[in-house]
């Protein structure tokens, strides 16, 4: 039974690691782009969703009707405004540019919100369901649910739209899609945006799950980049799979060997299969 409680953990655990990484997939098959700003975006939503739900006094899960919208508009803003310019002059440029938001956005949450620990606490948060000798938090139930609504949603978005399959045809050949009339600047924009309303939800799941600080975002960029090395890059289907790997990783290995364990999986699939596993 200690076998299926490991198992059980893990998959909960890689409903958060999913959201995490699949902000970061779409950036990287899409745009082309290494965002090493992801995990201070996604710190970012954390910071929004508890100061919301502190201030009006509300379920920090209804926060997300406020952060996804203003996630994305910043996220289009920057691409458009700011990224889109520098990829002109190639990808290194624009590698570097991410990586002054990082630096920037991480001061400026230290000096906003000072180095204490942050943390969203819901009416939920301590209730578990004993079946047996199994344990199963109701938190860890729905942040896995709101991690499978929020892939299923982008991935029927980008399958079923118009906009979704402009993204996609962008993505297979930037050329060819500009010479059908897709604005390709603005594809990068939109995708940018929706990458930035996923690190909004990915924020919600680690404030309500751990305590979080300033700094925090650069061992969750780690984590997203493990994602999109093992799922694949751009594949949305294939960072549910890569999460529930690395949360397997994790729950097994402990608080001692998780993360070693989890980084040897990924040296791996880059050694083995560096496309990921759903990927041509």
């Amino acid at each position: 039974m200690q076998i299926v409680q490991l198992i059980i953990n893990g998959i909960l655990l890689g409903g958060i690691y999913a959201v995490l990484g699949v902000g970061m997939t779409m950036i990287f098959g899409i745009v082309k782009l290494t965002n090493l700003a992801h995990g201070e975006f996604v710190i970012l939503g954390a910071y929004a969703s508890t100061l919301i739900s502190t201030t009006l006094g509300v379920d920090p899960i209804l926060t997300l009707i406020v952060t996804i919208p203003i996630m994305f508009l910043i996220g289009m803003g920057l691409q458009s405004g700011l990224i889109n310019r520098v990829m002109l002059k190639g990808s290194e440029p624009a590698l570097l540019v991410t990586f002054g938001l990082s630096i920037i956005l991480q001061d400026l949450m230290l000096l906003l919100f000072t180095a204490d620990a942050r943390h969203a606490g819901g009416a939920y948060s301590s209730i578990v369901f004993n079946i047996g000798p199994i344990s199963i938090a109701l938190l860890d139930v729905i942040l896995l649910a709101i991690s499978l609504v929020t892939i299923i949603i982008l991935s029927l978005f980008l399958k079923k739209t118009y906009l979704g399959r402009s993204i996609r045809a962008t993505s297979d050949d930037t050329q060819a899609a500009s010479l059908m009339g897709v604005s390709v600047k603005k594809t990068y924009g939109i995708a940018m945006g929706i990458a930035m309303a996923t690190a909004a939800v990915a924020g919600l799941c680690i404030a309500l799950k751990w305590t979080f600080y300033p700094s925090s975002g650069g061992g969750y960029l780690l984590t997203a980049f493990g994602v999109v090395v093992i799922g694949g890059m751009g594949s949305i289907p294939g960072t549910m799979v890569a999460g529930v790997i690395l949360g397997l990783a994790q729950v097994i290995g402990g608080a001692n060997w998780g993360q070693l364990i989890s980084y040897l999986i990924m040296v791996l699939f880059l050694v083995v299969r560096p496309q990921g596993l759903f990927n041509k």
